[in-house]
């Protein structure tokens, strides 16, 4: 049951929206509020708006009711910016339009467009987008942008905050900002004068303080996306530019991205690597050192436990069982459009790190299967390492950078960290090039004795980070709920303040994606757990990472795999533990068309997880487990009698079509739409497009 002011914003909606796109059901809620975090909050309304006049409606009708409202494309975030208990505006379909630009120089995207959708409409240009995160097949724009997505190869010279030519913005009160449009910027200026100023007034804070100018220069020499891009006010003099720049990685807290336009980048033709293994992290990293200033495309670093993680993948080479313990590779690439420059690069490379000893020889490739492979191995970890998790546990991942002439040390000294705490699982990997590790393990938050753990370990990373290496404790992962509790540590007073002061501009009554990236919560990365049950072998390692989304027939229509799961979970937790049969029966009521009639079952789904967990193979089961001892024996029947069965469906359908031709299909629309009501739905509805019955071969 809503609240009065909930329910109230319902009712205003839906005289302007479609009703059956407003979900206030136990199972649309908690299947739509789930992100890939390890955070569960479930909305009371979930929303799915399809155009700016829905969005600046909704914007305005919350303002009046003083709800709170939080913008969310596809959910691959990881640090719990994409979930709330109020309501949830999902921008996914509905928002799928672009347009190439300036002689394909630029591209402008509407949120909704998954970002491996957009290269597909840039490769016949050889061109891309800057950003190229591992989980660009399943991320939207609309997430790459707020979070300032990077990537493997993109590093800090192309990642979205350098990319980034326009936006177009929807603020807390319904005026739109679109940086692309001089009319609208004028306007904008005019009447939003108050904010203009503030914006000026930052930035000559910020510049008339020395100090700090260097201070947040220096910090954003490497990956940062700790707080706001602050680094805005000190690289633009224009307000507009600033405000355009604000916005990436502001995790949809300052507004709703309505488009981006991106300068395209080359997209090389000719690509090869080739996976490097050295005999210990120093000796990588010292590589690493080398090829900054190397024809490199990107260095990826994967310690023991990552390499062990893949060792018994189908294509994985043999000697990586016997690799010692100290062992550490890199994945490097280059690229390039003339095939003979592509070779003298790889020869340049190799030149370029000969004085530093490798584990055995190296050869750099450009067959499909093995460049595949090698990318297979790094792309995939955090999924991969999550499926070899015990059931019952959740996986995290954080990401933090240093300065590269530290990256050794951090590497051994982070190492030191899971060895104390016990975190025996971690791996630790990531864009070695700009210093920038991602560390992947599994976490229990069953009980106090486990969160505690959790607790002393982000604090202890805090200061290994922030104080002994002088990184950043997020690279390009969002801050999120899980670092905000760090973000002044990071910053220091005087940087955080100036922060406080922009999400003050841009929401003053803090109803846009309250609690993310500004919290004064210091324990708010210790709350709302996502639990994660078990239910079924088949489903139990999904870390709903939603990796599966973008190749779901029936996403859109009722669920998508990761949605499949995520109730599967619920009706399992709440059939064990008996504590609420109401919101049981509300799930149960909705579970057979959404779960299960509508899942094609063709495991396509399965060709995007990183650990094939095929949910249309789940499906089949949960049907069976319905199926009472009548449907079993029929269905057996059937089975071991399958000739005669499909000549009596043969016969049917031409009886069908005979009856048609005699009819019309307006006498047989009716025929059918009786007979299907007076049997309770058993008989199905008949349509035009129904097949003649084959003729017997």
């Amino acid at each position: 049951m809503l609240s009065p002011s909930y329910q109230k914003l319902k009712d205003i909606l839906s005289t302007s929206i479609d009703p059956k796109r407003i979900f206030d059901q136990p199972l649309q809620t908690l299947a739509y509020g789930t992100d890939a975090s390890f955070y569960r909050l479930i909305p009371k309304i979930v929303i799915l708006a399809h155009n700016e006049l829905e969005v600046i409606e909704i914007i305005k009708q919350a303002k009046k009711l003083d709800i709170a409202l939080t913008f969310r494309a596809a959910g691959t975030s990881l640090s719990g910016q994409a979930i709330t208990d109020s309501v949830l505006v999902v921008a996914t379909h509905g928002w799928k339009n672009f347009e190439l630009l300036e002689n394909n120089q630029k591209i402008k995207l509407e949120p909704g467009i998954v970002g491996a959708r957009v290269n597909t409409f840039l490769a016949p240009h050889g061109l891309k987008i800057g950003p190229d995160p591992a989980s660009i097949g399943a991320a939207m724009i609309g997430g790459i942008v707020s979070n300032n997505a990077s990537g493997m190869c993109c590093g800090t010279a192309q990642n979205s905050y350098q990319t980034i030519a326009d936006i177009r913005i929807i603020l807390s009160d319904g005026t739109i900002l679109d940086t692309a449009n001089p009319e609208n910027v004028a306007v904008f200026k005019n009447n939003k004068k108050e904010i203009i100023d503030e914006i000026e007034n930052l930035r000559d804070t910020i510049k008339n303080d020395e100090i700090l100018f260097h201070f947040i220069k220096n910090k954003f020499k490497i990956k940062n996306t700790t707080g706001y891009s602050i680094n805005a006010l000190v690289d633009y003099e224009d307000p507009i530019d600033i405000i355009k720049h604000l916005m990436v990685g502001s995790e949809g807290t300052l507004a709703f991205i309505s488009n981006v336009t991106f300068k395209t980048v080359i997209d090389e033709k000719f690509k090869s690597c080739s996976l490097i293994i050295f005999n210990s992290i120093q000796e990588a990293c010292n590589a690493t050192i080398l090829l900054k200033s190397g024809p490199v495309a990107a260095v990826e670093l994967l310690d023991r436990e990552s390499i062990r993680s893949v060792e018994n993948d189908n294509d994985a080479p043999s000697f990586f069982k016997t690799l010692p313990e100290s062992a550490c590779a890199l994945l490097v690439e280059c690229r390039d459009n003339d095939l003979a420059i592509l070779k003298q690069k790889q020869e340049a490379i190799r030149l370029q790190i000969q004085t530093i000893p490798t584990y055995a020889e190296y050869e750099f490739t450009s067959d499909p299967k093995q460049y595949y492979f090698n990318w297979k191995a790094r792309k995939g970890l955090l999924p991969t390492v999550g499926g070899l998790r015990k059931n019952g546990t959740t996986v995290i991942i954080e990401d933090v950078a240093f300065p590269l002439h530290y990256l050794a040390d951090a590497c051994h000294a982070l190492k030191d960290l899971f060895k104390k705490y016990e975190y025996n699982d971690a791996v630790l990997f990531g864009h070695a090039l700009e210093g920038n590790l991602h560390f992947v393990f599994s976490q229990d938050f069953s009980n106090q004795d486990e969160i505690d753990r959790y607790e002393k370990l982000m604090a202890e990373l805090s200061v290994l980070v922030v104080d002994r290496f002088n990184g950043s404790l997020k690279a390009e992962h969002g801050t999120g709920r899980n670092m905000a509790p760090f973000v002044e540590k990071e910053w220091g007073s005087k940087a955080y303040e100036i922060m406080k002061r922009i999400k003050n501009i841009f929401d003053p009554n803090n109803r846009i994606n309250p609690d993310v990236l500004i919290n004064p919560d210091p324990k708010v990365h210790l709350k709302n757990f996502k639990p994660i049950p078990e239910s079924h072998y088949i489903i139990d390692k999904c870390m709903e990472c939603g990796f599966c989304e973008p190749h779901c027939v029936s996403e859109g229509l009722t669920l998508s795999p990761r949605q499949r799961i995520v109730i599967a979970r619920e009706i399992s937790s709440l059939e064990i533990s008996k504590d609420n049969p109401q919101r049981l029966a509300a799930i149960q009521k909705e579970v057979q068309y959404q779960l299960d009639e509508t899942c094609a079952t063709d495991g396509l789904c399965a060709l995007a997880c990183p650990v094939n967990i095929d949910t249309g193979n789940f499906v089949k089961h949960w049907r069976a487990n319905k199926l009472d001892a009548n449907d079993k024996k029929m269905a057996a029947y059937i089975g071991s009698h399958m000739a005669g069965t499909t000549a009596i469906l043969r016969v049917g359908l031409k009886l069908v079509s005979f009856f048609h031709s005699v009819f019309g299909t307006k006498i047989m629309k009716s025929l059918s739409n009786g007979a299907h009501f007076i049997t309770f739905g058993n008989i199905p509805k008949w349509i035009p497009e129904m097949p003649k019955g084959a003729d017997k071969i």
